[in-house]
């Protein structure tokens, strides 16, 4: 792998202090991205009125500190991560911070701890026994920074990504980062985080002589150590209005080296801390801690009594792909405006591997700037649920329904399903194994039925409305077996299953901006079931009277576009939407003329429109702007918040996503099992499509596409996946719908039989998920401050 000269290393540092953070983006990123970039990093003063608004220890906004830079995406105190970090941060508001490691000829390098396996590839260089070391009471085992000269450290050892989670093709690119490398790019505040006093003077290093020296030559805004005995060192000789010395906290049943007190009990002793200290780095636990559950308790009252001493307060622990509080609903944006805007207290800073979610989450997304008001002049795309919010409850319950409308989703949808004796209800789909507990009740009703699926299922059409009443819903987890995220657990079973005719009445009463129906199954359920599930939905739809209204669109989707025609033809005013499933790339003109023959719109899914490989976009299709030449509306389906379902470019950050296809790709409504996130997003006023950019507190600039990817060295990058096949017209058009046929007398005895000898698996397969769930649920990312 290509790793970049010490040399070069210092050139493109010698050039960024030369040039400023804004050129340098241009030297880093390409010509394509400088003039954002450069509106990015001057452009983004909050206005002073703002600060009223704050509850900081000073009334100022927080301070976002970039830990190691970007180092959510590459390696920690790496130029790419400090430059991405200053270059999407607030514009002097964002704090490089650098955890200091001193090497054999003490030499400081910003590193994440003592250990250089962990956060560099000493191992594959200077492979050799790791030895054994006593550190503040506890053994530790590694390769240890003061066993080693820097300069075979730096011509030799480069560094690595520290969370296996994380991209791993930026590793051996660059040498270790010392210090005065980080200094060098000169951003506008600068923290040295400082530990292991005692360590470093058994190997005759003094951590004092380095800070001393360091503070003479080096612009130092914050110290921070978890050691009282090295602040207390520093307090009378540090020029306290420069440089303020911060008393970094550690788990609360760790002891501190200097009292032999725990940090929980120093918590109680703030008064002591201020008499050394100006501020306090803390765990965001110590704040809002989280029970046994996952759940968000109560806030302590830590804040408000440090900063009733002067002492500030800085909350750590952030990172957007790390297990947080379910009641964040895996948006990072949330739980930030936590700790800075929950009308109590704000903290004056956080620690975050990801700066450029908390700089939008200060800048863009606190109530004093998102109303969740329309943005003058600004194009807002339609925020449709998917089921309701099923995110957060079970999909298509009254719950979600009433969700997805107080978070603002402008279109409520009903998936339409049919029970065995007609009963119209809103369902994700026809199989009730992942939406329900069928399982526990109806195992005997499993069934395969190939023309739908080819797993077995207990469906919607073998139960009565009695039966399927009997039951409840159930939220669904779609990454709990790969990933152990669960989704609102305490909740999972919450809601009341809801039919077409009450969803329609519902949507009535709520004036909601339009509804969307959503019709699967209806050539098989006629031909199969005798159920008509067409005639039955326009039932619904005319008894409801939104035939007669003009004041909510009804848009009808399927996939199947003789549904579509039977809509065109009954309800000229409803806005068909057909759904194109599949995985394409292209749409040549004779599809595109078939659709406009039957939709005005078209669902597509996302990976059909930014191509991603190895969770790195990597290009977009032509389907956008071949839709868009075409005048077709595009929904793209379906968004959802856990970061494991996000490219890498987009910072384990969902908003950032929808940003993309909002403001990038301009598609015209967002389907999202999420719609808080989105609902947010569409009415900040950072959007780039401002108006008036120059009066915007910041501005979210959407990722270039392939932009990460460009970064990779060649010989890294991961091969791309084959192009996307174009659609099909063929595949457009749908035979008419057959008439509706009395049902057989039931599956065949092969498949019945087939059926039910798969539920013994299905059991067993079930009961193995749930095993699995349950020891992923309880083990979580460790993040280090």
């Amino acid at each position: 792998m290509h790793t970049l000269a010490r040399s070069e290393v210092g050139n493109l540092l010698d050039h960024q202090s030369n040039s400023g953070v804004a050129h340098n983006a241009e030297v880093l990123i390409g010509h394509s991205f400088v003039l954002p970039l450069l509106r990015l990093c001057t452009a983004q003063r909050p206005p002073e009125t703002s600060m009223v608004h704050l509850k900081s220890c000073a009334g100022e906004e927080p301070i976002v500190i970039a830990r190691g830079g970007l180092s959510g995406v590459f390696p920690e105190s790496s130029p790419f991560a400090n430059q991405m970090a200053l270059a999407s941060g607030l514009h002097n508001k964002t704090v490089l911070y650098c955890n200091l490691q001193l090497t054999k000829d003490g030499i400081g390098l910003c590193l994440t701890d003592l250990r250089l396996q962990n956060s560099t590839n000493i191992e594959d260089i200077f492979p050799q026994p790791h030895k054994h070391y006593n550190v503040n009471g506890k053994i530790i085992n590694g390769l240890f920074s003061v066993d080693f000269m820097s300069e075979d450290l730096f011509n030799r050892v480069d560094m690595i990504q520290n969370i296996f989670s994380r991209p791993s093709v930026y590793d051996g690119t660059w040498p270790v980062a010392t210090v005065e490398d980080v200094v060098r790019i000169k951003p506008s505040r600068f923290w040295l985080n400082v530990e292991y006093e005692a360590f470093y003077a058994e190997h005759n290093l003094s951590v004092s002589s380095y800070l001393h020296k360091a503070l003479r030559l080096m612009a130092i805004n914050y110290v921070s150590s978890s050691e009282i005995g090295l602040l207390r060192g520093l307090s009378g000789s540090v020029n306290k209005g420069r440089t303020k010395l911060i008393f970094r906290f550690l788990e609360a049943n760790e002891t501190e080296p200097t009292t032999k007190k725990t940090y929980g009990a120093l918590a109680q002793e703030l008064a002591m801390i201020k008499s050394f200290a100006s501020g306090i780095l803390i765990r965001k636990e110590y704040i809002w801690p989280i029970g046994s559950d996952k759940y968000v308790q109560p806030a302590t009252s830590l804040v408000m009594d440090a900063h009733k001493l002067g002492l500030e307060v800085y909350a750590s622990g952030f990172a957007n792909d790390a297990m947080v509080g379910y009641n964040y609903s895996y948006d990072p944006i949330r739980e930030y405006l936590q700790y800075v805007d929950n009308g109590q207290f704000a903290v004056d800073g956080v620690l975050s591997d990801f700066s450029p979610t908390a700089s939008q989450a200060i800048a863009c997304y606190s109530s004093f700037r998102n109303n969740g008001k329309a943005q003058p002049g600004v194009k807002e795309a339609l925020v449709i649920s998917s089921n309701g919010a099923s995110g957060d409850f079970p999909g298509s319950t009254d719950v979600a329904y009433q969700r997805a409308i107080d978070d603002g989703a402008d279109v409520i949808d009903c998936s339409v399903q049919l029970s065995k004796d007609g009963v119209a209800l809103c369902m994700n789909m026809a199989d009730l194994l992942t939406t329900t507990t069928a399982i526990t009740a109806f195992s005997d009703r499993t069934t395969t039925i190939p023309e739908l699926q080819p797993q077995v299922g207990i469906f919607s059409f073998d139960l009565t409305w009695a039966e399927i009443l009997s039951l409840k819903p159930q939220i669904t987890n779609p990454f709990m077996a790969s990933s152990g995220l669960a989704r609102n657990p305490a909740f999972k079973n919450k809601g009341n299953f809801v039919t077409l005719p009450d969803f329609l009445e519902f949507a009535k009463a709520k004036a909601v901006s339009g509804i969307m129906i959503n019709i699967q199954n209806a050539a098989y359920l006629a031909s199969k079931k005798g159920l008509d599930m067409v005639g039955s939905i326009a039932t619904a739809l005319s008894n409801a009277t939104f035939d007669k209204q003009s004041t909510q669109q009804v848009f009808i989707r399927s996939d199947d576009t003789s549904v579509l025609s039977i809509f065109k033809a009954k309800f000229p005013n409803f806005i068909r939407v057909l759904t194109v499933d599949s995985k394409i790339g292209d749409v040549p003109n004779n599809a595109l003329e078939e659709i406009k023959r039957y939709a005005q719109a078209v669902a597509i899914p996302r990976a059909s429109i930014i191509e991603v490989t190895n969770y790195f976009t990597t290009g977009l299709t032509k389907v956008v702007s071949e839709m868009k030449a075409s005048n077709l509306s595009i929904f793209v389906y379906v968004m959802r918040n856990e970061y494991v379902s996000l490219a890498f470019d987009y910072y384990a950050q969902p908003s950032l996503e929808i940003a993309t296809y909002v403001d990038y790709l301009h598609v015209d409504g967002v389907i999202t099992e999420f719609p808080k996130t989105a609902k947010q997003y569409m009415t900040c006023p950072c959007r780039p499509t401002q108006p008036d950019l120059n009066v915007a507190p910041y501005i979210i600039l959407p990722p270039e596409i392939g932009l990460l990817m460009s970064m990779v060295p060649s010989e890294a990058k991961p091969p791309t996946d084959p192009p996307l096949p174009p659609l099909d017209a063929g595949d457009v058009v749908d035979p008419p719908l057959p008439p509706v046929t009395a049902p057989s007398t039931g599956p065949t005895a092969a498949t019945r039989s087939a059926a039910v000898s798969n539920v013994a698996n299905l059991f067993l397969s079930l009961l193995l998920v749930v095993v699995v769930s349950f020891f992923l649920s309880h083990s979580t990312p460790i993040i280090n401050t």
